[in-house]
Formats: structure tokens, C-alpha cells, sequence
């Protein structure tokens, strides 16, 4: 726990120290999610170890917690002084970089995190989190679509073989809106709750709440720029569903439904930083086969699809689709040709 409290509440601070003081700190905050854990992932061979799966974990529901407060609280800071313009340019892009870094990669691991806690506090925690970059949709869209049809095509966040990032990007975020309203709504019909009650009315107003206090902050500029700090972490998100899963299958059987989820229709990377920083959430397969339990207690065998290099690395490399295709197309079809020759395959 004080590698996960280290590596993601530095990722904030850092960055809030530079709004506030300038200088050195900026680029320290930008570094420290950039620089510092590529390198410290390829020159440190270490693995996190699982925690028990019994264990109780209230110093981790605690950190969740404080980096939610955290995440608001630099979101403020950083569009008050984006908005006064009073930073040099240089200043002004490393600190944007670094913030929307820290929301689409520590922000949405730990907001993933809280949405499938049981508890209401946490629950609400993580849908808090998704709202301050206006992304609710994706709280409704994860729980009730992205878990359900993983691997399939009617999971609009799982990236098919040969598919490009950008072609996903377009395909994935109004497919995942539409998915999960839909899905939404029949929960409300199976319930018998009112339309009102649909959750897409609380990310509106949510969201909307978000918008005013960004220009009560920063003004006009304040909030253009919150915009493009959301705009920046929901592209990190829908980038990060995209490595996790691309190329991986689940088959279906003649009755129609696919194939349980295995810890083979996900990527993994066991790098120790960028899993430290993340929360865990490299560590996806056993997230899919366990969605409920902590982040401290995910697991990573020997016999789950790996990366070639850490999550933020592949996620860099993505932005190249050619270079990406080169590099991961080999190794989606070798592990779906492996599931393929299952003796439990569910023929196409």
C-alpha cells in the first residue's frame, strides 16, 4: 500500500505544486507520469505481489477515496490558473499534459476501481470521479455492457483485430453511449422506475454543475480549457479499452451466446510502476473473471495474454496504427489460434 499511495498521490500533488508555485514543479509532475515510470518500469525487474483474496483492504478504500478528493481539487486549482493565462507557454502545455495525464490514467483507474464497489459511498465515489470529466456514460456503459459482452461485437469497447485506434475512437464512444442508455432504460422498464430516474439524468446535471463551476473558476478560458482536459482523458480511457482488449475474441456456440470469459480475452502487463500508478488495472484479466475484487488482491499467471511493454508504453504505440499492427496483430492471433484449440472451444 505505500507503493500505491507513493506512485498515484505524487501523480496529483506534484502537478497542484506546480499550479501554485510554477517552475520546476511542473515538469516534475509532467516527468514523474511520463519519464520516471517508463524508466523505472524497464530497469527495475519487479512483479507487485497479490494480496490474499480474503483481506480486508481499508487503507486501499481510503487512498480511492483521497484521490478522488485529490483529482477535484487539482481540477479546480489547475482551471483557475489555466484560465488567468498567467503562466508562459511552455508552462501552460506541461501542466495541462500533466494534469489530463494524471485524470485518464490514475483518475480512471481509480474511478474504475470505485464504480464496482458494493458500497454506496464508493460507488458514488467513482461516479463523482467519471463526472468531473464528463463521462458518466461510461459508469453505465462499463457495469452493464463493457463486462457483459466483452470480446463480442456487441461490446462497443472491445477493439476488434485490425481495427486502428481512430476508427475505434469514432466506433467506441457513441456506441458505448448508445449501449449503455439503452441498457439503462430497460433496467428502468424491468424495475418499473421512472424515466426520470434514468442515471443519464443525474451525468447531465452532473456534468452541466461541472461545466458552470469550470467558468466560475476560470472564466471562458477556464472553462475551454476543462473541456479539452476531458476531451484529453476520455480519449485516454476509450485508448486504454482499446489496448486491453484488441484482436481478443470470445466465440459463440449454435445457442447464440458466447463463451464465458476467460483471462484469455484480455492484455496484461506485470510492469511494477505503471501497475503501481494504475491501481492494478494492467492486471485485466483478473479484473474480468473477478470484477468486484481489490485492486490489491488482482492476480497475473503465467498463462494470461502479456504485453510487450507497459500499458502507457502500448498505449503510445497505438497512436501509430501501422507500427501497432506490426507489433500486436502476431500476438492476438497466436492467442486466439491458443483459445481456438480449447478442448471447451465454442465453434463460430
Amino acid at each position: 500500500m505505500i507503493l500505491f499511495a507513493l506512485a498515484t498521490l505524487a501523480a496529483p500533488i506534484l502537478p497542484g505544486l506546480g499550479a501554485l508555485w510554477g517552475g520546476a514543479w511542473i515538469y516534475l509532475g509532467l516527468a514523474w507520469i511520463t519519464l520516471l515510470a517508463a524508466v523505472l518500469d524497464e530497469a527495475v525487474a519487479l512483479t507487485l505481489p497479490a494480496e490474499e483474496e480474503a483481506a480486508e483492504f481499508p487503507r486501499a478504500d481510503a487512498l480511492s477515496i483521497a484521490l478522488v478528493v485529490a483529482q477535484l481539487a487539482l481540477l479546480a486549482l489547475v482551471v483557475a490558473i489555466l484560465g488567468r493565462g498567467a503562466l508562459s507557454w511552455a508552462e501552460t502545455l506541461a501542466l495541462a499534459l500533466g494534469t489530463g495525464l494524471f485524470l485518464g490514467q490514475v483518475g480512471n483507474s481509480n474511478a474504475h476501481e470505485l464504480i464496482h464497489r458494493s458500497s454506496r459511498l464508493l460507488h458514488r465515489a467513482g461516479v463523482l470521479a467519471y463526472l468531473s470529466v464528463l463521462y458518466g456514460q461510461h459508469v453505465s456503459g462499463h457495469l452493464l455492457v463493457h463486462h457483459v459482452h466483452v470480446g463480442t461485437k456487441a461490446d462497443p469497447n472491445s477493439a476488434r483485430w485490425g481495427e486502428g485506434l481512430y476508427r475505434f475512437l469514432l466506433r467506441a464512444w457513441p456506441g458505448e453511449l448508445r449501449r449503455a442508455f439503452a441498457a439503462e432504460r430497460a433496467r428502468n422498464r424491468t424495475s418499473g422506475r421512472p424515466a426520470w430516474r434514468n442515471p443519464f439524468v443525474t451525468y447531465a446535471l452532473g456534468g452541466l454543475a461541472f461545466c458552470l463551476a469550470a467558468h466560475a473558476l476560470g472564466g471562458p478560458a477556464g472553462l475551454a480549457w476543462f473541456l479539452g482536459l476531458a476531451i484529453f482523458a476520455q480519449l485516454q480511457m476509450l485508448t486504454s479499452d482499446y489496448v486491453q482488449h484488441y484482436g481478443l475474441r470470445r466465440s459463440t456456440g449454435q445457442s447464440g451466446k458466447p463463451e464465458p470469459v476467460r483471462s484469455a480475452h484480455s492484455w496484461n502487463a506485470p510492469h511494477w510502476f505503471s501497475s503501481a500508478l494504475m491501481l492494478n488495472a494492467p492486471r485485466h484479466s483478473d479484473h474480468h473473471a473477478h470484477p468486484t475484487r481489490p485492486y490489491p488482491a488482482l492476480r497475473l499467471d503465467e498463462d494470461m495474454p502479456r504485453l510487450p511493454y507497459s500499458l502507457p508504453v502500448m498505449a503510445c504505440i497505438a497512436l501509430w496504427p501501422r507500427h501497432w499492427r506490426r507489433l500486436m496483430d502476431p500476438l492476438a492471433t497466436s492467442w486466439q489460434n491458443r483459445m481456438d484449440e480449447r478442448p471447451d472451444h465454442l465453434p463460430d
